[in-house]
């Protein structure tokens, strides 16, 4: 078992990884960057939206093929750590026990990692591809659309996103942990930063990571409640519109506020546990409800298209295609899950 390495840090604010110490700088420039933000889009909705979506638009398209490589680069660093020195290495020293089960790491990993965007986009998505295929070649609504949506769904919901939540998870958790760094991002870039991550830079560090983090959280948020206004129009008859969405963002913020407030043990772990149990209850009324034989086969089916076409996907750039079909799909999947991933 490889030994535990304690790191000796001149900063008490930042010693031993375990204070909640109110950092002013971070706090407050994130902050005042969020606000603004929200304020601006409220005052000009429609500029705001034609800016956001003209960066959205030129980002994507010139560092998509970056987000492809960092994405690669997460998921083969993870297979990497598999089998490289120094995988025994116990988090939380050589003495440590886990706070939690397999099966509620399981659950709260899956609920606070893709939760509601999993429900809604495991359907969607690969109905999306099946009527508009993303290469013109491949008939819409055909055999070879629906094995090539099913492809890249399990793609984009599959290995890379959880090789990015992994080697981010893994790096917070060793720097804290066993390092004595504090639980933050800028702990991560402490054998390049040394100790210039307790100053200005680290500071930018997690200002970065906070906001990008925000923007990754008001993504799932506003998916999820778009998906609940439209579940309570078709079963109730609810009106769809902003002021109703407005109330679930209200409550949705509410029901997560209590569970962290609670503590991962009292909420987050509780709420997760329920959400795995009504997802089970799904997946076993659609197994047995369904076509069965169909789902069995198109299961083993889709997995096997999935490896197939995986080398093919990881390094799909439309390098000979005048598309955006990329950028609109895989590039936004990476940046989603990398600006989550903090969380």
């Amino acid at each position: 078992m490889a030994e535990n390495i304690d790191y000796e840090s001149e900063h008490p604010t930042y010693a031993n990884g375990r204070r909640d110490d109110f950092h002013p700088v971070v706090f407050i420039t994130s902050a005042g960057l969020i606000l603004s933000f929200v304020f601006l889009s409220l005052l000009w909705p429609d500029r705001a939206f034609e800016v956001f979506s003209t960066v959205k638009s030129e980002i994507t398209h010139a560092a998509g093929w970056f987000f492809m490589l960092a994405a690669d680069f997460f998921l083969l660093t993870c297979i990497y750590l598999l089998f490289a020195k120094g995988w025994d290495i116990r988090l939380g020293g050589p003495d440590a026990e886990p706070d939690f089960s397999y099966s509620q790491w399981m659950a709260m990993l899956f609920s606070a990692g893709m939760g509601i965007g999993l429900v809604f986009w495991s359907v969607a998505e690969p109905v999306t591809h099946l009527q508009t295929p993303p290469l013109e070649t491949t008939p819409a609504i055909s055999p070879e659309a629906a094995g090539s949506a099913m492809a890249m769904t399990y793609f984009h919901w599959g290995l890379h996103a959880w090789g990015i939540y992994s080697l981010m998870g893994l790096a917070l958790a060793y720097f804290s942990f066993n390092r004595g760094l504090p639980l933050t991002i800028r702990s991560t870039l402490h054998p390049l930063l040394g100790d210039r991550i307790h100053g200005n830079l680290g500071n930018l560090v997690d200002i970065v990571a906070s906001v990008a983090t925000l923007f990754g959280v008001a993504t799932s948020l506003g998916f999820g409640v778009q998906q609940v206004n439209s579940g309570l129009h078709y079963a109730f008859g609810v009106d769809k519109g902003t002021a109703i969405q407005i109330i679930l963002i209200a409550v949705i913020t509410a029901l997560a506020t209590t569970s962290v407030v609670l503590g991962l043990d009292k909420g987050i772990r509780r709420l997760s546990e329920l959400n795995m149990v009504m997802a089970a209850l799904l997946l076993a009324f659609v197994f047995i409800a369904g076509p069965t034989l169909f789902e069995l086969n198109g299961f083993v089916q889709n997995l096997g298209h999935y490896f197939q076409q995986f080398i093919e996907l990881s390094s799909w750039t439309e390098a000979y295609r005048d598309t955006t079909w990329r950028e609109g799909w895989t590039i936004f999947y990476w940046a989603w899950w990398i600006a989550w991933s903090p969380f």
